[in-house]
């Protein structure tokens, strides 16, 4: 699979630096001074271990096994002199390095010179002869911007740090003009005109800002940081009263673009979306592969994507909640070979049938379109394929654009282009997908190929596209006119006249109870015995057939429940059983202040019927979730307590109502279906009774 929908582009291969290649490869350099002759002995042996503590905290984020492979440190050495400057700048051949991202970082006493010039001070340098002794740090900054290195960021953690400001002003005009528009160009000082560095600070508060990125519930999902995102952060991590003194200062500007150089510490590669949909897995945390069952239509789908059809429409369609997502969640993830190449989850293929695997790579991109709009679906589209959406005119409709530049994809490809579509009944505006983004393919769908064509023969040649989509609709059998979503048969019955050779499968047939069973005894066995799990199952999975939303969320419980046979057993639960969402969450609401560790009801409902409430996809961390939840609790709270509130809201049992999506880069948090949503939506409903 190349892409799924709000991961990055590719980047460039890499490299050595040099005359080897093009492109280079992406290096850490570390210019560290730390063996001060003139300090006292405590006060040099603790300068130096805090230099040595800033090159560690530097090299966990940029170094070999930071979080973005590839980096190559190369040390400074012991640094006394200005020569061993100048020969470290030689020898790297920084000025001619060539490559994708340099990292400079420089930390060392810092020296105002009277004319404004900022001096990096040597153990050999010689008081009132700094032109002589000393290093211009613009030297060394500048040796690393008038590079061929096409993203550079240079991190200046020295005294005065700031005067640095004029003389770079008035350098970066040297550099070439079509260097300074193409590259991205970045110079950041942690210390003002007129502030000495605490030698501790820096690694302390870049520590803090690494383990805060890494915690995904509340992290940035883009590979790359913004240099203005990473400042954010770090002031984020700052204490309140120093955030003016110590924040970062950012000198030399090199735009608003994600930066190759801010490798991101909480960038997952599968972007949770599918991999969470095809496992079952009830909250974040969860490492285990649950779902089970559904063989025939698996092994339909793993066929529909094989190498035989490379053109087609599949409409993967049912009854709410009945697991529409999860199956293709399935294929899309399966499809990954790096997924498939991580041995953490080699116990997934291991566990399914060989003939209801994708092929490696048949899916080319997978998007969602749960509650966006067409110009959104479309450019999510171009993204998951590696294309990045053009620029838009004050005149241009950004659809037709972006569909524009699909049709380019499509028609320059090489190979079949298989787009999966989830959740089309849950956009915005579906018709108009279907009309403005989906109809426009239809031409590359049909087979061209002569009727008399065997299987074994060579797929037929030119633009080829494979549309994977799924879309609610109610049961054949089922009278029950809430079983429709969004338009529910009508849409379905759209699809089929759009795209009259689609072949149709449904997720609520009579294989559906077995697979809910199997699924139930699955979830229920990461923690208790195999057999009581397998009991459990099977008194609970006919109440919860067709709808595997339910038959989560009960699992949940039935999982976290020290007697799951016992509580399977209770009447009381099974009257929450027959009321769907509405009595499962009533349910875990009444148990959320002991199973929650202190997360009181009211607190936990607010945050939830904020995320129902929130516009866009989801609702961020950030001030938003409190603001909105607050609301609802009618009353006013410090931010800590939101804080340590939405954690363990996410940490606990309730985190299973709760679905991660991503929106302008930042994870957000909406309710996990739209039946969930529903019920949090009704507010005249206090959802303090679980029974009939």
């Amino acid at each position: 699979m190349q892409r799924t929908g709000g991961e990055v582009p590719k980047e460039p291969a890499l490299f050595a630096s040099g005359g080897d290649s093009a492109h280079g490869q992406r290096r850490l350099l570390t210019v560290a001074v730390r063996d001060y002759e003139d300090f006292d002995g405590d006060e040099a042996v603790e300068f130096a271990a805090g230099i040595d503590d800033q090159l560690e905290a530097v090299t966990q984020w940029w170094g070999p096994s930071g979080p973005a492979a590839g980096f190559h440190h190369v040390p400074s050495g012991k640094l006394q002199s200005r020569h061993d400057v100048d020969d470290l700048l030689r020898e790297q051949q920084v000025r001619e390095m060539q490559g994708h991202a340099l990292v400079v970082f420089i930390t060392g006493h810092g020296i105002p010179g009277v004319s404004g010039t900022h001096f990096l001070k040597l153990p050999e340098t010689a008081a009132r002869r700094s032109l002589a002794t000393a290093v211009r740090t613009s030297d060394i900054v500048m040796a690393a911007l008038d590079s061929h290195v096409r993203n550079v960021l240079v991190i200046v953690n020295s005294c005065y740090a700031a005067k640095l400001k004029s003389e770079l002003s008035r350098l970066h005009t040297e550099i070439g003009r079509s260097r300074q528009s193409d590259c991205q160009l970045d110079v950041l000082v942690t210390c003002d005109h007129n502030d000495k560095v605490e030698v501790r600070r820096f690694p302390t508060t870049l520590r803090h800002v690494f383990e805060r990125l890494q915690r995904t519930r509340e992290g940035i999902t883009s590979k790359y940081l913004t240099v203005e995102e990473f400042r954010a952060e770090y002031a984020k991590a700052l204490p309140p009263k120093d955030r003016k003194r110590h924040r970062l200062r950012r000198l030399v500007d090199g735009g608003h673009e994600p930066s190759p150089c801010l490798p991101n510490p909480g960038y997952l590669h599968n972007q949770g979306h599918w991999l969470h949909r095809a496992t079952g897995r009830t909250h974040g945390s969860d490492e285990g592969w649950y779902f089970r069952g559904r063989h025939a239509l698996n092994r339909k789908i793993a066929s529909f994507l094989g190498p035989q059809r490379p053109r087609g429409v599949l409409l993967v369609t049912g009854s709410t909640g009945s697991g529409k997502t999860a199956v293709v969640a399935r294929a899309v993830v399966l499809s990954d070979p790096h997924f498939r190449a991580d041995p953490l989850y080699k116990t997934a293929t291991d566990l399914v049938d060989e003939d209801t695997i994708p092929p490696e790579d048949s899916v080319t991109a997978a998007v969602t379109a749960d509650r966006r709009d067409t110009a959104t679906v479309a450019a999510d589209i171009l993204r998951a394929l590696d294309v990045t959406p053009q620029p838009l005119g004050p005149a241009d409709d950004p659809v037709v654009c972006r569909t524009r530049q699909l049709r380019q994809f499509v028609q320059n490809s090489d190979r079949p282009v298989t787009l999966v579509i989830d959740g089309l009944d849950e956009a915005r505006e579906p018709h108009r997908i279907m009309r403005d983004v989906l109809a426009p393919l239809d031409e590359f769908c049909r087979s061209s190929v002569p009727p008399q064509r065997q299987e074994s023969d060579p797929p037929a040649s030119g633009p080829a596209v494979r549309l994977l989509i799924t879309t609610t609709s109610p049961c054949p059998l089922a009278t029950a006119p809430t079983q429709a979503s969004n338009g529910g048969q009508g849409l379905l019955q759209d699809l089929k006249q759009l795209f009259p050779l689609a072949d149709v499968e449904r997720t609520d047939g009579t294989d559906a109870g077995q697979a809910i069973e199997e699924y139930l005894s699955a979830l229920i066995s990461a923690d208790k015995d195999p057999s009581a799990a397998e009991e459990a199952a099977a008194l609970a999975g006919p109440r919860l057939s067709p709808s595997f939303v339910h038959a989560r969320l009960a699992g949940q419980q039935l999982r976290a429940a020290s007697d799951p046979v016992g509580l399977a057993n209770d009447t009381t639960w099974q009257s929450a059983l027959r009321q769907g969402v509405r009595g499962l969450l009533t349910w875990d609401l009444q148990w959320s202040e002991r199973d929650e560790q202190g997360l009181t009801r009211e607190m936990a409902l607010s945050l939830l019927r904020a995320s129902a409430f929130a516009q866009g996809v989801g609702v961020p961390w950030s001030d938003v979730w409190p603001q909105i939840a607050g609301v609802f609790l009618r009353r006013s709270l410090p931010p800590q307590d939101w804080d340590t509130a939405i954690d363990k809201l996410l940490a606990g049992g309730l985190s299973s109502y709760l679905a991660r999506d991503h929106e302008d880069n930042r994870l957000v948090y909406r309710p996990a279906h739209t039946a969930i949503t529903a019920v949090l939506m009704d507010l005249d409903d206090n959802l303090q009774d679980p029974g009939d």
